[in-house]
């Protein structure tokens, strides 16, 4: 089987175009999956029980449904209860933040606890309140810590966010298929949206390893 050369040059704008659009999604529902994550490990690790039981009901429900039906449910369920559309955008953004962190909330909370007990008997025996010390002593310290968990969190919704295509959002996934439909070249098109992944998710490994010399994580 001979590959069509001329095809894939001539799809690659379009599928570079995707790929950003892909990075866009990934970095922003890490970066709010991140600030999720952060409450709910810190609530998941509270003395209150109500707070506990929330985060545990959270992290229970969204690690144990798939992303696709998480995704159905923002963009399908969501405007019948609210009255109106949801933009595709919003609910990509949304459902994999929330997916996110589900999963952030879990390698923060194994930081958390990673990090001896008594930095936090130091930072109260001198007078710092419990988010005093949880800011400035253990969550410093327990990031160094987690971002390698972090990487892997980040190279594994880079894969995912390929669903938010079944929504007709055009990432990467969604503009091959496509160009597909246009060109009927499917093994061409196909190989290039692997490769464009692969290199995304190269990419992420070897910068998630230059953090990670550089914060000393060992």
């Amino acid at each position: 089987m001979d590959m069509n050369i001329e095809l894939i040059k001539n799809a690659i704008p379009l599928l570079i175009a995707g790929a950003g659009i892909t990075v866009e999604i990934t970095a922003l529902s890490v970066f709010f999956g991140m600030l999720i994550g952060i409450i709910v490990a810190l609530a998941r690790l509270s003395d209150v029980k109500v707070l506990r039981w929330l985060g545990n009901v959270y992290v229970d429900f969204i690690r144990g449904t798939p992303l696709l039906i998480q995704i159905f449910l923002v963009y399908f369920a969501l405007p019948s209860i609210i009255g109106s559309r949801v933009d595709a955008f919003f609910a990509a953004i949304s459902a994999c933040s929330i997916n996110s962190g589900a999963y952030v909330a879990e390698v923060f909370r194994g930081g958390i606890q990673s990090i001896d007990v008594g930095q936090m008997e130091a930072g109260r025996s001198l007078g710092m309140t419990w988010w005093q010390t949880m800011r400035y002593i253990i969550l410093p310290q327990a990031f160094k810590r987690i971002i390698p968990p972090l990487g892997n969190e980040f190279i594994a919704m880079l894969k995912d966010s390929s669903l938010v295509s079944v929504i007709g959002f055009e990432e990467l996934t969604r503009r091959g298929q496509l160009i597909i439909a246009r060109t009927y070249a499917s093994f061409e098109i196909w190989m290039a949206v692997a490769i464009m992944y692969l290199i995304l998710t190269f990419t992420v490994a070897r910068l998630t390893g230059i953090l990670e010399r550089k914060f000393d994580t060992k």
